[in-house]
């Protein structure tokens, strides 16, 4: 069975006070067992080993001098009987012979003590099948009167006591331990659950905090209470916060003044340079009809092919600047799907199927889409899988009941994995040693606004046996339908 351990953190410190607590108890409660099962053995003990002395004391002078087995064995009865609530069994051992009585039990260990010392009483505490025993072993000393010294009598009492009464009290004490414990754990559930609670308050503020500022309210800011390590938190939370607010604004200026400028100077540009075209381009016919000296002719045509590309790059500038503006708008139409993809093709001169392979659906489908549009972005993906990939570039189109997906897949080695999440990032360039392209670095960032004025998406991916797929999915709208 797999145990799952709470992963939130207040569980987590509610579980660590009551284990803090249980522990508590538990050492306490061993200390006081310990200390109370001591006291209680010891002070039985003791106990025992006076009566016992007292007894001895008292019946051993009425022995005879040189004692029988019989004198001993009416001696260990004398003693059985002076037991009262002590019940023990005696018996008595002479000169290290065999026991008389009926005590059982005595080790030789307990006796070999006894015979190295005659003058100290012994005892020990010992496991039988009918609960645990104490055994004591006396030696009886005489006493010489007049001389006060004590002699060795080769007299040795054995008594066995039960401790069974001992053991009641004990277990009585565990259980007073338990019962006294579980109440004290359930109590610490509700302190467990305030500390928690005053602990993680912060934490929980910390959190919607930084879940507005995530959501983009970066004048949220915290009340500090206290002087603790969660204050000093708060504060370098606002800090921070403050810090980001600060920035933000910086960067939405900066980039406000630069989207401004680029459009600005794109729209500046765009009269002078539709005169400079006009003019290269008249250039351009008599450079090619070789009308003009070898060296102006190539002079001509590179200063006409420099400038088709500065329009080219102005005319997306300016694109670029109605997306950011939010000026750009889709002109929709009910369209001919298939009509859409080859005039595409027309347009541009790519060969079937040497260049581009068209897969689309027998049935002809209606769309209400902005034709020019959609026609920028299939130029797009198409011109850059035949400059980057490998023809023959696939072109396929599938609906759905809900959408329609056109897919272009080349045949190339596919996009690096290190460039394949910034290929729609504007002016990026995978290969950082080209600092000039065919393209303005904004084709790709242009389709995908494109498809987002459709309401739809356009992913890049590799596939798996080579080559690149870029894959635009359109909401499809009957033709009577608007957005």
């Amino acid at each position: 069975m797999k145990v799952t351990l709470p992963r939130g953190l207040r569980p987590r410190l509610v579980v660590a006070f009551l284990l803090v607590a249980a522990l508590s108890a538990l050492i306490t409660a061993a200390l006081t067992f310990r200390q109370a099962r001591g006291t209680i053995l010891d002070r039985t003990q003791n106990s025992a080993v006076r009566d016992l002395r007292l007894q001895v004391s008292s019946l051993a002078p009425n022995l005879p001098a040189d004692p029988t087995d019989d004198d001993l064995r009416l001696f260990a009865r004398q003693l059985d009987r002076a037991a009262g609530s002590r019940g023990w069994h005696t018996a008595v051992s002479r000169d290290g012979g065999p026991l008389v009585g009926t005590a059982g039990g005595v080790s030789a260990a307990l006796r070999d003590a006894t015979a190295r010392n005659h003058s100290t009483a012994f005892y020990e505490r010992v496991a039988h099948g009918d609960g645990p025993r104490l055994l004591i072993a006396m030696p009886v000393n005489y006493t010489d009167h007049g001389k006060g010294a004590a002699r060795p009598s080769g007299l040795v009492v054995y008594a066995d006591l039960s401790l069974d009464g001992e053991r009641a009290d004990i277990s009585a004490l565990i259980a007073a331990a338990w019962a006294g414990a579980v109440p004290a754990l359930a109590f610490a559930v509700v302190p467990a659950l305030f500390a928690a609670r005053r602990v993680l308050r912060p934490a929980r503020q910390l959190r919607s905090a930084a879940e507005r500022i995530t959501s983009g309210a970066l004048d949220t800011r915290l009340d500090v209470v206290g002087k603790d390590e969660l204050a000093a938190l708060t504060v370098t939370f606002n800090t921070m916060a403050a810090t980001l607010e600060r920035d933000d604004a910086e960067l939405r200026r900066m980039e406000a003044n630069a989207r401004r400028f680029a459009a600005d100077v794109s729209h500046e540009l765009r009269t002078p340079l539709a005169a400079m075209a006009a003019v290269t381009d008249a250039l351009d016919q008599d450079a090619r009809s070789s009308k003009l000296p070898v060296d102006t002719a190539e002079a001509v045509l590179l200063i006409s092919d420099e400038t088709r590309k500065l329009v080219g790059l102005v005319e997306d500038l300016v694109e670029i600047s109605r997306f950011d503006a939010g000026a750009a708008m889709p002109h929709l139409d009910d369209v001919s799907l298939h009509t859409v993809i080859r005039k595409t093709l027309q347009l541009r001169g790519w060969r079937e199927p040497e260049e581009v392979v068209t897969e689309l659906p027998d049935d002809d489908l209606r769309i209400r889409i902005d034709a020019r549009r959609i026609d920028v972005v299939l130029a797009n993906l198409i011109g850059n899988a035949l400059r980057h990939g490998a023809a023959p570039v696939t072109t396929r189109a599938t609906s759905t009941q809900h959408s329609l997906v056109i897919e272009v897949t080349d045949r190339g080695p596919g996009i690096p994995d290190a460039v394949l999440p910034h290929v729609f990032d504007r002016f990026y360039k995978a290969d950082t040693a080209r600092t000039r392209s065919a393209g303005s670095g904004l084709g790709l960032a242009i389709a995908r606004e494109n498809v987002r004025l459709h309401r739809g998406t356009l992913t890049a991916a590799n596939l798996p046996g080579g080559g690149a797929v870029f894959t635009i999915t359109l909401p499809y709208a009957a033709p009577e339908e608007d957005w």
